[in-house]
């Protein structure tokens, strides 16, 4: 046993010795902030922490329980989905080239992004290796097709939902992202922008409102689900929910102050706005319940947060503490009374609220920030004014306009080809056994 250990750590030595050291570890690049790049990786990890295990506890606990594991598998899928498309062609679409609509090819496979500083696009903060902005950027392009998984929840087929996603992200989310973020036509302060561009610091426009306004069209779409109106379709369990919306809360300190791209004084306002919108529309949303149905409900009161979250995405790196807590109030009213009222009046089965929360909230806070945004906050931007209103309300009309038309292109051929909807005996059965021959719970 002494002869093989001897020979083992001689062995290890003459490895040592053969492979120099500088095989193993490579010089950081001189250029490279050390706290921008720790700021960075622990964003891009809490985003992605929003979608699983966040928004799939948010999502399942909503659903009855023969459709847990079915709503758990669309955000899991998705994350490996949706980052191998990023990788191949999705963040070329995206931050490629200097086209007004959408990018270029220049970096399919990620080709050409190294460790260096030379960030594409300028967004407000310093700059980070390619590498890390395009895995940062990649965990949006994760959870937005996610977030639209709650319209259609219960009753779309998994392949079908697979596809969507991949069309969805390429025709839908890359063109916006470029336009708002890739110095195209949305952009705030580019050459040739519409009405001199808006300002979406986190993705009111490329994530929420192009979500939800989507999420609705699918939903209406695919139709109702069996029994809709009819049959008792409570959320199964609103423990995981809670903990779902606590950990989403967390998680969105990594998507808007992340998105300072930077640990700088941007990135702790960003922080700072989000927790004080989620915490006033948590609240509001509890107060509103209160006044309406005589008790604050423990679903609504998570509502809310998630609302306010939504509401301050666009302002975060634009508003003070202030006016963030006015805005998180104003959503937790809003988007409670789009979820209940509007609904009704209309009739539609947005299954886990989608277009209530993300579609409204992601509207509201796009407007209200034309109205708060000061250059107290981003000196090169613009104070609140008329002006800057018009032009957040073209961006929202533009976004949801693509997302629209797009949309329902997408889902018509898919719907000729494949089907959107699973059989009736399947949504009977559930998900869970129908689409993957699993179950969640096993009385």
């Amino acid at each position: 046993m002494r002869r093989v250990r001897c020979g083992s750590v001689l062995l290890f030595v003459f490895f040592l010795l053969l492979f120099p050291q500088s095989l193993f570890a490579q010089e950081a690049d001189p250029a490279t902030n050390p706290g921008h790049l720790t700021w960075m990786l622990t964003s891009s990890a809490l985003v992605l922490f929003m979608t699983a295990p966040g928004l799939a506890m948010f999502y399942s606990g909503l659903v009855r329980r023969k459709n847990v594991l079915g709503v758990m598998m669309q955000c899991l899928f998705l994350m490996g989905l949706m980052s191998v498309v990023w990788a191949l062609w999705g963040y070329s679409l995206c931050f490629g080239g200097e086209g007004k609509f959408i990018g270029n090819f220049d970096h399919v496979f990620l080709k050409g992004l190294t460790m260096g500083t030379e960030t594409p696009g300028e967004l407000p903060g310093g700059e980070v290796p390619d590498l890390i902005f395009m895995i940062f950027q990649g965990m949006f392009f994760i959870i937005t097709p996610a977030l639209i998984c709650g319209a259609f929840a219960e009753r779309m087929k998994f392949s079908a939902m697979a596809l969507f996603s991949v069309l969805w992200g390429t025709f839908v989310y890359c063109p916006l992202c470029h336009m708002v973020w890739g110095e195209g036509w949305l952009y705030y302060g580019s050459e040739g922008s519409l009405l001199g561009g808006a300002l979406d610091f986190a993705g009111g426009t490329v994530v929420h409102i192009s979500s939800g306004v989507s999420a609705l069209l699918a939903a209406m779409m695919i139709g109702r689900r069996l029994g809709f109106g009819s049959e008792d379709m409570r959320p199964h369990n609103l423990t995981y929910t809670v903990l779902g919306a606590a950990m989403l809360w967390v998680g969105w300190f990594g998507f808007n102050a992340g998105s300072a791209v930077a640990a700088n004084d941007s990135a702790a306002n960003a922080f700072v706005v989000t927790h004080l919108s989620a915490s006033a529309g948590a609240l509001s949303w509890a107060l509103i319940e209160l006044i309406f149905r005589g008790k604050p409900g423990v679903l609504g009161t998570a509502s809310g947060a998630v609302a306010g979250l939504v509401c301050i995405t666009p302002a975060a790196g634009f508003v003070q503490p202030m006016p963030a807590l006015a805005m998180g109030a104003i959503a937790g009213v809003v988007c409670y009374f789009a979820c209940g009222k509007l609904k009704a009046t209309f009739g539609y089965d947005d299954s886990l609220d989608a277009f209530g929360v993300h579609g409204v909230g992601g509207t509201l806070g796009a407007i209200l920030t034309g109205v708060f945004a000061t250059q107290q906050v981003y000196p090169d931007g613009p104070n609140g004014s008329v002006q800057l209103v018009i032009a957040q309300a073209a961006a929202v009309g533009v976004t949801v306009v693509l997302s629209l038309v797009v949309s329902f292109v997408l889902l018509k051929i898919l719907d000729i080809t494949i089907g959107l909807r699973i059989s009736q005996e399947g949504e009977v059965r559930g998900l869970d056994i129908a689409e993957h021959g699993e179950e969640g719970y096993i009385s």
